[in-house]
């Protein structure tokens, strides 16, 4: 069973990794941005994986 906690996390996850897509999808893309977006979306991962 998945907690409210948990599914906000995954939310904010998905939202990451289309932010991420989005970003690789443009002509010259920020670097920058990509890897804060990626360090993002690695720590929601290892704090959903955590809550399991």
């Amino acid at each position: 069973m998945q907690t409210a906690h948990v599914q906000a996390l995954e939310a904010k996850h998905a939202t990451l990794d289309e932010r991420i897509h989005a970003e690789s999808l443009r002509p010259r893309p920020d670097s920058a941005l990509l890897a804060d977006l990626k360090k993002q979306k690695l720590r929601l991962k290892e704090e959903i994986s955590s809550s399991h």
